[in-house]
């Protein structure tokens, strides 16, 4: 176990390069086993969840490269087990992706309980209406561990002649469980129709992979996706999308910190939303008429504008084009730094919120109104404190916290910040930081 040592006060300057989109990368390498030619995937993050992805792959016979400067190359030529190893399916939730590749590639996947982040419950149900829909058998077995512990196996089964394209009304517009589709979908024989499907980028950078596998997909970005299935699928090189939380991430971290930051490796296209909510918290960016890189000014002066009619303002999540819930958390600390009232209502996760205990022994004005939502007044003068990050986005959120505060803080956990944000403490302490890794000596051998 690691933690962070922070200094906070200081302002940061200068640039900072946007990682690839860690939520489009983990689908794509559970795609890549779709095929049995070479997939060469470029500006993949080297962060914890994208390792963890390719030890699965690695385990169900796929040939992996090292990955290196940002490039890995699959070759699944075949698929030697249609069992997911538990252990590591158990520490990200994406793992569940692999379920589509091998029910195409070996007609039976057998998964558990995948893991990841503890933000509340992450229901599988539209996955398993998804596999159903198009054919697969479902039984649940449940496996007694010992010590009164108990595993649950969900084992599905494609028919005789494969997975039969369908109609398809997802029950909830969920991202991994359109992501499941499109891959199923795509070594499913005939055509299928995805209605009340996610459109998030990751989700569009997902098509327009499977697009030049051979597989036609129409609607890319609405809410209804039309995929004909083939089992000729080719070689693909695909460059992974920009990731736009992370630079959500790094606008929260400049506003908090009053620094004047230069953002690079963005699509605006995909943020548009995003930075009309810290607009509406005081926090102004523009793009120097670049569609690819965006400026936080220093000495801003924020104040969070009230609705009409001088109502508290919202910022509340929402599925693609609103507000991505994965940066409710570094929102809610940006506006601890603003003037004025604003409510954070977070819809999706119901633990979400679950650390803002942290921001008020740091002495942020909070009140956790119920674990959906939490009011934010501000400015709030913050004091370092010792940490602990419950997941990803909390930890980002918890960092960006640490570094605006007076005084020194200590972040445990910080495992969970790997999991997401490539070499971050060597990337921050490049625009000004000072953070230093400490590693517990207690682990060491």
């Amino acid at each position: 176990m690691s933690s962070f040592y922070v200094e906070g006060g200081r302002q940061l300057s200068g640039s900072i390069v946007c990682a690839g989109n860690k939520n489009e990368a983990l689908p794509l390498i559970a795609a890549a086993l779709l095929i049995d030619k070479k997939i060469r995937l470029t500006n993949v993050p080297d962060i914890g969840d994208v390792r963890t992805m390719l030890e699965i792959a690695a385990e169900l016979g796929s040939e992996v490269s090292p990955l290196t400067d940002n490039t890995v190359t699959l070759y699944a030529r075949s698929i030697d087990s249609d069992i997911l190893p538990a252990e590591r399916s158990r520490q990200i939730r994406a793992s569940i992706l692999f379920a589509s590749t091998l029910l195409n590639r070996r007609g039976r996947a057998v998964v558990v309980q995948p893991g990841g982040d503890a933000i509340g419950r992450r229901r599988m149900d539209t996955h398993f209406l998804v596999f159903k829909a198009l054919g697969a058998k479902l039984r649940v077995e449940k496996d007694d561990l010992g010590n009164g512990q108990h595993q649950t196996r969900y084992i599905l089964e494609a028919p005789a002649g494969g997975l039969q394209g369908a109609v398809i009304h997802l029950d909830e517009a969920s991202v991994t469980a359109t992501e499941n589709a499109l891959i199923a979908a795509a070594g499913a024989r005939g055509e299928t129709v995805l209605v009340n499907a996610a459109g998030e980028p990751h989700v569009q950078g997902l098509c327009r992979f499977l697009a030049a596998a051979g597989v036609a997909i129409s609607g890319i970005g609405s809410n209804i996706l039309t995929i004909r299935g083939t089992q000729h699928l080719q070689s693909v090189e695909h460059c992974v999308g920009c990731d736009y939380i992370e630079a959500g991430s790094f606008v929260a971290m400049a506003a908090a910190t009053h620094s004047e930051l230069t953002i690079t490796n963005v699509d605006i296209a995909d943020m548009r939303m995003i930075l009309y909510q810290f607009d509406r918290i005081g926090i102004s960016v523009h793009s120097n008429g670049s569609e690819h890189e965006i400026v936080v000014p220093g000495q801003q002066s924020y104040e969070i504008q009230k609705d009409l009619g001088g109502a508290i303002p919202k910022i509340e999540s929402a599925p693609w084009p609103g507000f991505p819930a994965d940066l409710t958390s570094v929102i809610l600390v940006a506006a601890t730094q603003s003037r004025g009232t604003c409510l954070i209502h977070e819809k999706m996760f119901e633990a979400r919120l679950f650390f803002v205990d942290k921001l008020l022994n740091m002495g942020a004005q909070i009140v956790l109104c119920d674990p959906h939502r939490a009011v934010v007044v501000g400015p709030s003068r913050l004091y370092g404190s010792t940490l602990s990050s419950p997941d990803i986005r909390a930890g980002m959120a918890l960092l960006t916290a640490a570094l605006s505060a007076e005084g020194t803080s200590l972040i445990h956990n910080i495992e969970q910040i790997d999991r997401g944000y490539q070499e971050i403490e060597q990337r921050l302490v490049g625009i000004g930081a000072r953070i230093e890794r400490l590693h517990d000596r207690r682990n060491c051998t």
